[in-house]
Parts: C-alpha cells; structure tokens; sequence
C-alpha cells in the first residue's frame, strides 16, 4: 500500500484481552440488552454482490450464520469472550488450510484467495455488534469482544515459532483488501501471501530450516493509533527461546515491480482508510510500549537488500527504493529525495509512501530498535495485482479471472523466495 501524493497503489502473538482494539463503530456509554450499534462501514460493503459472490464460491457464506447461531446460545460474557476467540481462531485456521490446499475448497474460487477470510470476518463482527444477549453488554466490553474477533480472526494472536537452536524463525505479516469503494472486487497479495505461508518451512541456503508464521492487519488508521501491531510484534521481538531472527512485513506497491524500501518516514498522509477515515499527522505511538525517545523521522531497514536484488527470486524485478519526501530542516516545503532524508529532516513520505504499509514498517522497524536493534527486519511492496483485460470494470467485471490467480499466485511465490533468500543470509551471521 504506497501513497506519496499522486502515486497511490495498495496495502500490503499472544493474545491480549485486556487491551481493547479495532473500535471502528460508535457505541453508547452502556449497552442495553435490547440495543444493538450501527454496521461499520466495512460491514455495510457485505451486502454488494461481488462480495456475497466470493463468499457463496468459496464455502464462506456459512461463517457468518454459524457465527450467530453460536453466539445466540451464549449466556454470559466470559463464556461471549471464550467463543469470539475460538470462532476466530478457526475462521483463520479455515482460511490458511484453504490457501494450502488441506480441507474441501467449499466452490469453484480460486484457494490461493485472501478475499474469503475478510468477507467471512465482516459477517462475523456485524453479528457481534448486533447482538443482543439477555445479560447485557457494556460498550467496553462490546469493544473487547470485537477486539479478541479481529485478532484472533487476523492470526495475530496464534504467532507460534517454535524453539531450538536447529531452526530459524521468521514473522511474515500482511494486509487486508483496500479501496473498496473504488473496486469491491479487490484482493490483496500480501494477504493472500500471509495465508499461503503461514506455518510453513523454507530451507536455507545453508539446508538449515525455517519457520514462517504470519498474520493480517486492518487497513484503519485507528487500529494502528491503539497499538495493533506493536502488540502482535513485540512477544517475537523480544528476546527468547522463541524470538524471531526475521520478520517482513509485506504490502501491495506498484505495478510490475518489487521494492525493499530503504527507509520509513513518522507521517500519516491523510488518505482515506477501508473505514472511510482520514488521519494526516505525526505517526502516534501508544503508551505503555517499549520505543525509541525522542521518536525519530526516520527509521531503516535492516533486510539484507542487496543479497536480496541479486539473487533473481522470480519474474518481477526487485528494487533498492531509497526515495523519500522531507522537509529538509530550517524549510517549511515537502522535497523528494532519491537517496534518502537528509540530516535533521521532518519526514513527509517513506519510501513506501505515507499510508498504513509504510507505517507498519515505521511501526515494526521502531519497535525493533527499542528491543533488538540487531533483528533483522523491514517492508516488501509487491506489485500491484490487477484483472485481467476485459475484466477491468468494477460494475460489470468477474469476481476473479485466469490472469488474476495467476499474477497472484507468481507474487506469493517470489515472496516466499525472497524471504527464504533473507533468512539464509540472516541464518549466515
């Protein structure tokens, strides 16, 4: 997901109940048990056909039915708090197994599709917000329970790297679809990369293994303000018999290309979100997380970039990006940067821009700095995924076509090619 301006592409754990996160919809002060809160905006796209279309050939139309049949049947909140997290934990297992070719395809859709699980996710947390159990809810506790959904549904809160000096350890994470109003048909291949890979073992140059877990984060502004990555990030970050010896996070750039980006700016430049929010500002970080003071403009990469370049990883060309746009200090306009911010700078764009992708790399590169400054990390851009000719009119076009899986499908391939290639240089120091 890059934005600088005019150049706009797309996006690309334990579990903590006692933090609520993704408030996306307004609430009263106390919920009666008769009173229900108003769809979010991403619920309200649930009704258009595209989406119901690739919910009905995927097999996940039934999520969101089962989902409310359960939840009828719950009769108090720590019981509510037991079901959002197992539900949620199997929409996510469901959607990986699919993406892996393990269980019934449930249709005709193509199992390599991020799409399914955002959709199902959607139906789910409209009923919860509808819901009306006979014991009441308080609105913090309606919140928290569409929190433990979202996580637990992202696989944020079922990171698990396994321990031992014999193997290497690697977070991948990835994005929801955005855009929406533009295209409702829209598919993100960091997400559907993030499925294909999750759980699974690559084998490094050296024949050493390793594990690749991930998750899926929202593409909302408020989310990222709560602290929704640094709380998935931080138990894998921090040292351990099961810390990270990698982590990429991974979102959807521009076309035909990749790009390792060099560079992530502290600046929010105000494009609207999948909830219709705009936030231009200074990045802000949560308290209570361990971060570097005084936040600074700029943080870096720490993938090994150009072992990465050269290592011809599949037909999309990989790219050094070391572009920015400052404010050069002592100015007061924004200036491009081919080669990176100058000294004492105010960010106004990574390289990957000014919208959630390279503030998930801002995000994870500082928290990185804050507990393990020698971890390797940082952000991929894969190329944007498009449809195929003549199905390129959201109103007319088809949900899914040859050209589309297949671009993605050879995305999520040399992603995982990447990663293998950073590991094994990873695996060598």
């Amino acid at each position: 997901m890059r934005h600088i301006r005019t150049r706009l592409g797309a996006l690309g754990v334990a579990l903590i109940a006692a933090v609520p996160l993704s408030l996306t919809a307004p609430d009263a002060a106390t919920a009666a048990p008769g009173e229900t809160s108003a769809a979010t905006v991403e619920e309200g796209r649930l009704t258009q056909a595209a989406p119901q279309e690739i919910l009905r050939r995927s097999g996940f139309a039934r999520w969101e039915r089962e989902f409310a049949r359960g939840l009828a049947r719950v009769t108090t909140y720590p019981e509510a708090k037991r079901y959002v997290v197992r539900e949620g934990r199997a929409l996510w297992r469901r959607a990986v197994d699919r993406a892996q070719g393990r269980g019934p395809a449930g249709g005709d859709l193509s199992r390599d599709d991020d799409r399914p699980l955002y959709w199902a996710r959607l139906g789910m947390t409209k009923e919860l917000r509808g819901w009306r159990p006979d014991f009441g809810r308080s609105t913090s506790q309606r919140a928290s329970l569409v929190g433990l959904l979202e996580r637990a549904s992202r696989g944020q809160d079922s990171i698990d790297l396994p321990a031992g000096k014999r193997v290497l350890r690697i977070v991948v994470t990835g994005f929801d679809p955005f855009q929406l109003d533009d295209d409702v048909r829209r598919s993100n291949p960091s997400g559907a990369a993030a499925l294909a890979l999750d759980g699974t073992t690559v084998r490094t140059a050296s024949g050493r293994p390793a594990r690749i877990e991930t998750a899926v984060f929202p593409v909302r502004w408020a989310d990222f303000a709560e602290g929704t990555v640094e709380r998935t990030l931080l138990p894998h970050f921090r040292r351990g018999a099961r810390q990270a010896d990698l982590f990429t996070t991974v979102s959807q750039g521009r076309p035909g290309q990749f790009d390792l980006e060099r560079t992530n700016g502290a600046w929010r430049g105000g494009s609207p979100d999948n909830a219709r929010e705009a936030r231009t500002e200074t990045v802000p970080i949560p308290d209570g997380l361990p971060t570097v003071h005084p936040q600074p403009q700029w943080t870096t990469t720490s993938l090994p970039y150009e072992r990465i370049i050269a290592a011809g990883t599949g037909p999309y060309p990989v790219l050094d990006n070391t572009s920015v746009t400052e404010i050069p200090a002592g100015g007061t306009d924004p200036v491009d940067r081919p080669d990176g911010p100058t000294p004492g700078s105010t960010a106004r764009a990574g390289g990957g821009g000014d919208y959630l992708s390279n503030e998930i790399a801002y995000r994870a590169t500082l928290l990185r700095d804050a507990v393990r400054p020698e971890l390797a990390g940082g952000h991929l851009h894969t190329p944007v995924l498009a449809f195929g000719p003549g199905n390129t009119d959201p109103a007319t076009g088809q949900v899914s076509d040859p050209v589309f899986v297949r671009n993605r499908v050879t995305i999520t391939g040399q992603v995982r090619a990447i990663v293998t290639v950073a590991v094994s240089e990873t695996g060598r120091r």
